[in-house]
């Protein structure tokens, strides 16, 4: 793994397998939201998009604030000392967007979309 690689190989393994991802936003208001790990595409430049219906309390937060914590795992993937699952910790910064290319690549895997909220990672930590 490269130096500047901040999603590790673990992360990836993780969201190959199904689970909940929850999406914290704080600004107007604490929230938080949740989709799938089958949901997130991460960019070749390591930022997370996620297609996005509703979460609009996701997006006056972000508007307010745009910092944001992700948490995901998976049961199936082995963790620290063979733990049965892990799980990752993920603070970054998020935006929406509702055109270009990304989204055009967005809206024909996810055609439910409205728009597509995107994490830049700052940190991710395994912590399982």
């Amino acid at each position: 793994m490269s130096e500047n690689k901040k999603l590790s190989e673990k992360f990836l393994e993780v969201m190959q397998h199904e689970g909940v991802v929850s999406i914290v936003s704080w600004g107007v208001e604490t929230h938080v939201a949740n989709t799938w790990n089958s949901y997130l595409v991460v960019t070749a430049d390591e930022r997370i998009l996620i297609p996005a219906y509703g979460f609009r309390k996701t997006e006056k937060n972000i508007n307010v604030n745009n910092h944001v914590k992700l948490t995901l795992g998976s049961k199936d993937v082995l963790g620290y000392k063979d733990y049965p699952g892990t799980g990752f910790c993920i603070d970054g910064t998020a935006r929406y967007f509702s055109s270009g290319d990304e989204y055009d690549l967005m809206k024909k895997k996810f055609s439910f979309l409205t728009r597509v909220l995107e994490i830049t990672v700052e940190t991710a930590k395994q912590m399982l």
